[in-house]
């Protein structure tokens, strides 16, 4: 089906820190408090998907559908911000030639979807805005001019970590130091070439709104921990070249270190916050003291950290392994957390790739490959749907342009997601 004359669909990725952002030093340009680090996932996986289209006929205002609903557009909020931000540069490149039609001066309409939990500590807003950006960026016609740096400021000023999914692979959003914000960017540090075995296992523990959105709880800490203060002034600056360091060696053990240390460093300042914040919870925990012990296991037996465990604002692990350790791991998480939905995108169960495993299932026995000096009884066998799905992905790139079939907006201008509700 044709989509609108003037439009475009483009898709960004979901990123993880492994350095977190936690902080602003200025809350309506989001600015942060220091610099932080992620990884890049896959968009086969994981991903936004935005259509933009700009036309004369719509109605004198902009629109937006997020899953489906129609969103509101608050006239200071930071929708309007980016947009505004958006249209300004297309408005420059009319000045420059006036054969382009006017679409800074048209309505918008824009039909976001993910295909995972919105608001459920996966970093909706992250990739829901890069993606908006970089679609903009399209339908303007701004590309290649303006670069993904560029376009990464006025993505951080709907959401902080947006910037980072406007690259792929090992990205650096640079917290910088001038009052307006134009030193505050995303660069990448390695592409997803770089170190493509790099693999992450997603547990998702809870796919609800989390009780404590993050840009409350953020300011709260900012307001009253002291902690926070050495995270940003002695701890991060010198985690940020270590990680940086270990990206570039490709060395999964001091990786795993430094994510493991900055996610319990980020989730201490939280309980340190007047009142505490308390974003993990006790299936949270028990992942954490299953990953450290068969780290501890493996170590001992001379072989290296088998997996790192990081938690952004949210109950839901991420483990990054070694590609060639990820099948272990996987078996073990299903072992103690049995029947989480889990879709093989990998084919590490045997029964084809993509292959879907839900509802009841068999018991999972301990792996065999488990180093001889794992504890077994380091935790319980939680009850079924502790874990509720399992994702495995990995390393992945950056924004995408999309071909027309992906369309999300109707030739009238219209979402087809809510055509498709009508008709049913």
């Amino acid at each position: 089906m044709a989509g609108p004359k003037y439009s475009a669909t483009c898709s960004a990725p979901v990123n993880i820190a492994v350095i977190k952002y936690w902080g602003k030093r200025d809350t309506k340009l989001i600015l942060p408090t220091n610099d932080s680090l992620s990884v890049t996932l896959d968009q086969d996986h994981l991903r936004s998907v935005t259509t933009a289209s700009a036309d004369e006929s719509y109605g004198g205002k902009d629109r937006l559908w997020l899953n489906g609903v129609e969103e509101e557009i608050a006239e200071q909020g930071r929708l309007r911000t980016c947009i505004d931000e958006m249209r300004k540069m297309r408005s420059d490149k009319e000045a420059g030639d006036d054969k382009l039609p006017k679409l800074s001066s048209w309505p918008l309409h824009i039909c976001s979807e993910n295909n995972f939990p919105t608001a459920a500590g996966l970093a909706s807003s992250a990739s829901g805005f890069a993606a908006l950006i970089y679609t903009l960026a399209t339908l303007f016609g701004l590309l290649p001019a303006v670069d993904n740096s560029q376009l990464s400021r006025i993505a951080r000023q709907g959401s902080g970590s947006a910037c980072r999914s406007l690259f792929g692979g090992f990205v650096a959003w640079q917290g910088g130091e001038k009052a307006d914000g134009s030193d505050s960017l995303a660069v990448q540090v390695a592409s997803r070439e770089h170190w493509p075995d790099l693999h992450a296992l997603i547990c998702v523990v809870s796919d609800a709104k989390k009780g404590t959105p993050s840009t409350a709880g953020m300011q709260r800490t900012v307001a009253t921990s002291p902690l926070l203060q050495h995270r940003i002034k002695d701890v991060v600056p010198a985690r940020m070249k270590s990680i940086s360091d270990a990206i570039q060696r490709r060395d999964f053990d001091s990786f795993a270190a430094i994510t493991m240390a900055d996610s319990n460093n980020f989730h201490a300042t939280c309980l340190d916050t007047t009142p505490p914040i308390f974003y993990m919870n006790d299936v949270s925990r028990a992942i954490v003291q299953l990953v450290e012990e068969l780290n501890r296991a493996s170590e001992e037996a001379g072989k290296g950290k088998v997996a790192a465990y990081t938690y952004d604002a949210g109950p839901n692990a991420v483990l990054y392994a070694p590609k060639e350790n990820v099948q272990l791991v996987l078996q073990l998480v299903r072992h103690y957390f049995p029947n989480a939905d889990f879709d093989d995108t990998f084919n590490l169960l045997g029964a084809g790739s993509g292959a879907s495993h839900r509802g009841q299932q068999a018991a999972v026995p301990l792996p065999s490959g488990l180093p001889s000096t794992f504890n077994s009884s380091v935790i319980p066998v939680h009850e079924a749907g502790a874990v509720r799905r399992l994702i495995h992905t990995q390393v992945g790139d950056g924004p995408r342009k999309l071909n027309d079939a992906e369309c999300l907006l109707k030739e009238d201008g219209e979402p087809l997601r809510l055509a498709r509700a009508k008709r049913a």
